[in-house]
C-alpha cells in the first residue's frame, strides 16, 4: 500500500528493486554442489563473498586481502563484497526487522565463491557444545554449497577457521580461550574434509605469531589490529592461492577501503527500522530505495577504480561519481514549527522568577556548535560537546563529518569566547565520555576511541572496542554514556535495536532496549536490564549511587543480568518511566538555594519543552520522582533540550537541539526543512547567585584528589574519580588505605566518605574486603545497600561471601534487600539462587518486586529453576511469580459495567498502541461474548447507528496515549487544537491534552504505559465517518482512524 502511494512522487520510476527485504528478496534455486580444492583459480569477473563474524566484519576497515587479491589478478575485474556481521554464528545471525537474510544477500550479489569465518562465538559452548555444533555445521554447509547465488552454477566455498587469541593487558584470552579454539578447529578441519570444500586453519598458521611477546597483533587479545590483520590475510592469501604474495599497495588498500566504506552504508545503513521495518511505511520509499541504488552506483565506481589501479592505469585521484543521479524529491506531511533567533527563542522561555536564564553559546557566535547532541566538562573546566548535522544519517554523495568541539569562558563571564574542533569525520556521536586518557562515543553500530596522542588538540587516534551494537533507529541507538560511582562506563540502546557484540569472553547479545556495563581494562561487556521499552535518554547517580534514568526513573532496581537471548524481561507494571527525556542532574552546588537541595532537575522535550524540578522521595521499596515546577518552559516547540549538566562553578547548562523538525517517524527523514545550522547552550543560575570557586582537578595530586571525594558536589566526585582512574593501581590503592585510617568518625559524612573510598578501590580494579563487611551492617541503610551493591563484584573475593550476601538479604530495608536480590543474578552460584528465595519470601512490593522477579529470570538463576516445570520443583518461586501475576491482573469491573456489556448487539473492540510505532491496533469482536477477536486490516471500526460499542483502550509505549473520538471532518481542528496546547504550561502540567472542544464526542485519559481504560458508549445515529486519534500533541496526524456508523 505504502509503495504505491509513494511510487506516484518517484519520477524516476520504480525503486523497489533496490529493497533487500527477507518478506519479497530473491532467493537462490537449488543445485548440485561441486567441489572446492585449494589452491584455487580464480575466474575472470569473479564474484566474491565474506561471510562470517566479526573476524571479517572488521576487516573491512584495513583493506589488506583483497588488495593482495587485486594485486595478484591485475586483468580479471574481481568484484568483492563484505557480507559478514559481527558475532554472526553459522545458524544464529540476528538482523533488523524484515532484513533480508544472507541467502538472499548472496543472491543479490550473485556470489560465485564464498570464503565463511565463523566458529569463535560457538566455541563458547565449550566441550558440551562440539558435537552440536559438528551437526550444526555440516546442515549450514549442506545448504550454503547447494544453491545457485549466481543463477548458473553451485559457489565455491571456502571455509576459514577461527584464529587464534592471545594473552594481553587486561585479558589473557589465549589462557581463556585457545583451548576450545583448538578442538572448534579441528572439528571444522574434519567436517570440511567430508564437505568437500576448501579449508584454511588459520588457527594453526597464526599461533607461532601469537605466542610471539614482541607485539600484540590484537587489540583485546581476540581481534586483530592493523598488523595482525596483515598478517591473518597474508595467511589467506597464501593458503587459498598458493601464489607469491604481491608487494603491498597502500593506493590500492585505500581504495579497497574506500569502496568497503560505501558499500557498508548500503548494507548496514542507519535507520534500518524505516528502510526495512515497520517503520518504513510512511517515508522509507523514497528516504531509502533511492539512496541504495546510488550507493550500488558508488560501490561499482570504486571497484573500477580499484581494476585501473591494479591495472597500472594510474586513475583520476577524485572519484567520478557524475553517474549517480539526484534523489527524488521526498514529501512533506506535515508542518515544522516555528524557527527563532536565540534572542527570540529565549523571550518564548516562561522563566521560574528565581532563576536567571543566559545564552553561553550558539550558533550565531560558533558555526560548528550546529546541532549539539551531548556536553562533558574536563578536567580544565572546559565544556565539550557532541554534534550531528550528519544525522539522521549519511546519503550518498555524504562523508560523516560530525564533531567534538571544545567551547571555553576564558575570562569566567558565563559566555563562551572561544570553540574548537577536538574531533571530526564521527557519525552520529549520540553521546561520549572521557577514558583511558582520550574519548570513547557512540557511533553506531562501533563504539569508537578517540585519543590525541600528540598533544596538538586534535584526535589523532582511532581505534573500534567494540562492535556490532544496533543501527535500526540512529536516535535509539547506543547512548547515554556515564561512569558509575563504582568505575564501569554504561549506556543503553533503545526499542527496535539487535546488538551482538564479540568479546573475548564470548559474544554479548541484546535486543528492544537495554543496558550495557563496559569494563575497559578488562575488556569486558555486560548486559544487564532489558525490558521492553521507548527511547529513553538521560542518566545519572543520587548521592549515595542510586542509577537513575527516565525509563525507568528508578533504575537501580533494573540491574539484574539479562534473560537467556533472545528473551527480556517483563515490562515494569506501576512503576515510574517515562519517554521524552533526556537528561537529569541533583541539585547539590551550594549557591543554589538551600530549600531545593536535594531535588532533581530535569528537561524534557515531549510532548511540551521545558527543564523541570522534581522531587527525589525514598519509599520503603525504593525511590520516585514527583513533579514540582518548571525552571523553564517553552512556548516555542522549536526548543529541544537533549542534556544539562552542572558546570565547575555552579551553574546548570542546557544543550538545546534548536530544530523545527522534530521525530524519525512523523518527519521524512531527508526532509529538507530539518536545521543543520543551528545550536544552543542555555546556562541557569539562581538569582543574586555567586558562581563557586572550583577546586583543581587536572593535574592534582592523589591525596588530594581522594580528599575530593568529601566534597557534597557529585560532579566534583565523578571527575575527580576520573582522574583516579588513570593513575597507577597499586598507588591508589596504597593511598585510599591510608585514607580511610584517617576519616573521621564523627563527620556526619563518614559513611558516605567510606562508601566513596569502596567505590575509589573498584575503580582501579582493587578490593577492600573488611570495608565491605564493616559497612554492610553499619547504622546506614544507604551505606548498606551501596555494599550489597558490591557484591556483584567482590562476592568471590572473600571466603565469607556467601555469608556477607545472606547478611544483605535479610536486612531489614528494602533497598538493601534489593541489592542482595539483584546480586544474586551476578554471583550465579547454587546458594544465591537460595538466597534470592529467601528475598522473596520477605516483604515486598513495587522496585524490590521487580528485582526479585528479574534476578529470578537472569540466565545465571535460570540453571536452577525451570519456567516450563517449577509448581512443584521450586514451590517458592512459583509462589512468588503467581503472587506478582495476580497483583497485576485487572480489577474487577464494575456493576452498571457488567449490565452494558451484557448488551445482544454489542460491537466489541480492543484498540492499542504499537509500541513506537505511533500507530493503533484495532481488533473487533462482530458477534458478541464470543471471545473471537479479527484484526481490523483498515483501522476501521464499523458500526451501526446507536450500537452499543465497547472499546477497551490500552497503551503498552512509554510515551503517554490516548483515544479521542470527534465529528466528521474535525480530525485536524482537535488535532491542531491539541498541539497549541503543548506551548501551554498549565495544560502540559495536567497532561490530558484534551482541547475544549464541542467536537469530541467522548474520549479516554491520558494513558501511561500498561495502563488501561474501556470506553463505553452508543454509536450516533447519524452515518458517517467519525474520526479517531491520540491528542498527545503532534500524534494525530499518524495515530488515527475512523469509527464508520452505517
Amino acid at each position: 500500500m505504502f509503495l504505491k502511494s509513494q511510487l506516484l512522487l518517484g519520477e524516476e520510476g520504480d525503486f523497489r528493486k533496490f529493497a533487500m527485504f527477507a518478506e519479497n528478496a530473491k532467493r537462490a534455486k537449488p543445485i548440485n554442489p561441486i567441489q572446492t580444492k585449494l589452491p584455487l583459480t580464480l575466474e575472470k569477473k569473479e564474484r566474491i563473498a565474506l561471510i562470517g563474524n566479526t573476524l571479517f566484519d572488521r576487516m573491512r576497515n584495513f583493506g589488506h586481502f583483497e588488495a593482495l587479491i587485486q594485486k595478484a589478478h591485475p586483468k580479471h575485474e574481481i568484484i568483492l563484497r563484505n557480507l559478514s556481521w559481527s558475532a554472526d554464528e553459522i545458524d544464529l545471525q540476528p538482523r533488523p526487522a524484515n532484513f533480508a537474510d544472507i541467502e538472499q544477500h548472496l543472491t543479490s550479489f550473485e556470489s560465485s565463491l564464498i570464503i565463511a569465518a565463523f566458529g569463535f562465538n560457538e566455541s563458547f559452548a565449550g566441550n558440551k557444545g562440539k558435537k552440536d555444533f559438528e551437526i550444526r555445521f555440516i546442515k549450514f554447509l549442506n545448504d550454503l554449497k547447494s544453491k545457485t547465488y549466481n543463477g548458473i552454477s553451485a559457489p565455491k566455498v571456502v571455509i576459514i577457521s577461527p584464529i587464534p587469541n592471545e594473552n594481553v593487558a587486561g585479558v589473557n584470552a589465549a589462557d581463556m580461550n585457545n583451548a576450545n579454539l583448538e578442538k572448534y578447529t579441528q572439528v571444522m578441519e574434519k567436517v570440511a574434509l567430508a564437505e568437500k570444500v576448501g579449508f584454511v586453519n588459520s588457527y594453526q598458521y597464526l599461533l607461532p605469531r601469537m605466542d610471539d611477546q614482541s607485539d600484540d597483533l590484537t587489540i583485546n587479545g581476540c581481534h586483530l589490529n592493523e598488523m595482525g590483520y596483515l598478517e591473518f590475510s597474508k595467511v589467506l592469501f597464501q593458503r587459498i592461492f598458493s601464489k607469491s604474495i604481491p608487494p603491498l599497495d597502500n593506493d590500492v588498500k585505500a581504495a579497497v577501503i574506500e569502496k568497503n566504506n560505501q558499500h557498508f552504508f548500503r548494507y548496514r545503513p542507519l535507520n534500518t527500522f524505516y528502510y526495512t521495518g515497520g517503520r518504513r511505511g510512511s517515508y522509507g520509499y523514497l528516504d531509502f530505495l533511492p539512496a541504495m541504488r546510488n550507493f550500488d552506483i558508488m560501490t561499482s565506481n570504486r571497484d573500477q577504480r580499484i581494476h585501473k589501479l591494479v591495472m597500472g592505469l594510474n586513475p583520476n585521484p577524485i572519484i567520478n561519481d557524475s553517474n549517480v543521479p539526484p534523489l527524488p524529491i521526498t514529501k512533506e506531511s506535515r508542518g515544522a514549527n516555528q524557527w527563532l533567533s536565540p534572542r527570540e527563542e529565549k523571550a518564548a522561555f516562561k522563566v521560574d522568577p528565581r532563576f536567571e536564564v543566559s545564552l553561553f553559546a550558539s550558533e550565531e557566535e560558533f558555526p560548528d556548535l550546529a546541532c549539539p547532541i551531548q556536553m562533558r566538562w574536563d578536567g580544565l573546566g572546559r565544556m565539550w560537546v557532541s554534534c550531528s548535522t550528519t544525522y539522521p544519517h549519511v546519503y550518498p554523495g555524504q562523508s560523516p563529518n560530525d564533531k567534538i568541539i571544545i567551547l571555553e569562558d576564558i575570562d569566567k563571564d558565563g559566555k563562551a569566547d572561544k570553540s574548537s574542533i577536538w574531533a571530526e569525520g564521527l557519525n552520529v556521536p549520540l553521546s561520549f565520555e572521557f577514558g583511558n586518557g582520550g574519548v570513547y562515543v557512540s557511533e553506531e553500530p562501533h563504539m569508537t576511541f578517540l585519543k590525541d596522542t600528540n598533544g596538538d588538540g586534535k584526535a589523532d587516534l582511532r581505534e573500534i572496542p567494540l562492535t556490532g551494537f544496533g543501527c535500526e533507529d540512529s536516535h535509539h541507538a547506543l547512548h547515554d554514556f556515564a561512569w558509575t560511582p563504582d568505575g564501569d562506563l554504561i549506556f543503553r540502546e533503545s526499542i527496535f535495536h539487535h546488538t551482538q557484540v564479540e568479546t573475548p569472553y564470548g559474544p554479548v547479545r541484546q535486543q528492544n532496549s537495554g543496558w550495557f556495563a563496559w569494563e575497559p581494562k578488562l575488556h569486558k561487556l555486560t548486559a544487564f536490564g532489558t525490558h521492553p521499552s521507548t527511547n529513553p535518554w538521560g542518566v545519572t547517580f543520587d548521592d549515595w549511587g542510586q542509577h537513575v534514568a527516565s525509563y525507568p526513573i528508578f533504575a537501580s532496581a533494573h540491574h539484574a543480568l539479562d534473560p537467556p537471548y533472545p528473551e527480556q524481561h517483563p515490562r515494569p507494571s506501576g512503576l515510574q518511566a517515562y519517554s521524552g527525556v533526556c537528561g537529569q542532574e541533583f541539585i547539590d552546588f551550594p549557591n543554589w538555594p538551600e530549600e531545593l537541595q536535594g531535588m532533581m532537575v530535569k528537561v524534557r522535550y515531549k510532548s511540551t519543552n521545558r527543564v523541570e524540578l522534581l522531587k527525589w522521595k525514598e519509599y520503603d521499596y525504593g525511590f520516585e520522582e514527583e513533579y514540582v515546577s518548571d525552571i523553564i518552559f517553552s512556548t516555542n516547540l522549536s526548543f529541544i533540550p537533549v542534556d544539562l549538566r552542572y558546570g565547575p562553578r555552579g551553574a546548570m547548562y542546557i544543550c538545546d537541539w534548536y530544530n523545527p523538525v522534530k521525530g524519525h517517524a512523523q518527519y521524512s527523514l531527508r526532509d529538507e526543512r530539518r536545521d543543520r545550522k543551528s545550536g544552543r547552550i542555555w546556562r541557569i543560575m539562581p538569582k543574586e547567585a555567586e558562581p563557586v570557586n572550583p577546586p583543581k582537578i587536572y593535574g592534582t595530586s592523589l591525596p588530594q584528589l581522594l580528599n575530593l571525594l568529601k566534597q557534597p558536589e557529585y560532579r566534583y566526585r565523578y571527575w575527580a574519580k576520573r582522574e583516579i582512574r588513570e593513575m597507577e593501581p597499586i598507588k591508589v590503592k596504597s593511598a585510599l588505605d591510608h585514607w580511610i585510617k584517617n576519616l573521621n568518625p564523627e563527620d556526619p559524612r563518614y559513611r558516605h566518605h567510606q562508601v566513596e573510598a569502596m567505590w575509589a578501590y573498584r575503580n582501579v580494579e582493587q578490593s577492600n574486603i573488611p570495608l565491605l563487611a564493616e559497612l554492610l551492617q553499619c547504622e546506614n541503610h544507604n551505606a548498606r545497600a551501596a555494599a550489597a551493591r558490591q557484591l556483584r563484584y567482590w562476592h568471590s573475593l572473600s571466603k565469607q561471601g556467601d555469608a556477607l550476601l545472606k547478611k544483605a538479604a535479610f536486612d531489614q530495608n528494602g533497598l538493601v534487600r534489593l541489592e542482595a536480590a539483584i546480586a544474586c543474578s551476578y554471583i550465579g552460584t547454587e546458594k544465591a539462587f537460595e538466597t534470592l528465595k529467601a528475598i522473596s519470601t520477605q516483604p515486598n512490593d513495587g522496585h524490590l518486586s521487580y528485582a526479585i522477579k528479574t534476578s529470578f529470570g537472569s540466565a545465571p538463576m535460570r540453571k536452577f529453576w525451570d519456567p516450563s516445570n517449577f509448581k512443584v520443583k521450586e514451590p517458592i518461586v512459583y509462589n512468588f511469580l503467581s503472587i506478582q501475576k495476580e497483583q497485576e491482573a485487572k480489577v474487577e469491573k464494575s456493576r452498571s459495567d457488567k449490565k452494558f456489556d451484557r448488551q445482544k448487539n454489542l460491537l466489541k473492540v480492543k484498540v492499542s498502541c504499537l509500541k513506537e510505532r505511533m500507530l493503533f491496533s484495532v481488533k473487533l469482536m462482530m458477534k458478541p461474548n464470543l471471545g473471537e477477536y479479527t484484526i481490523s486490516s483498515t483501522g476501521d471500526i464499523l458500526a451501526k447507528k446507536n450500537q452499543p460499542i465497547r472499546i477497551e483502550f490500552s497503551n503498552p509505549d512509554a510515551t503517554p496515549h490516548n483515544l479521542v473520538l470527534v465529528q466528521p471532518d474535525s480530525l485536524r481542528e482537535v488535532g491542531l487544537a491539541a498541539n497549541e496546547m503543548a506551548k501551554d504550561p498549565n495544560a502540559a502540567r495536567d497532561g490530558q491534552f484534551i482541547p475544549a472542544s464541542k467536537k469530541i464526542i467522548t474520549h479516554t485519559k491520558m494513558l501511561k504505559q500498561g495502563e488501561t481504560e474501556v470506553l463505553r458508549f452508543k454509536a450516533p445515529r447519524k452515518p458517517g465517518v467519525y474520526p479517531y486519534l491520540c491528542s498527545f500533541p503532534g500524534h494525530w496526524t499518524i495515530m488515527k482512524g475512523n469509527l464508520i456508523v452505517k
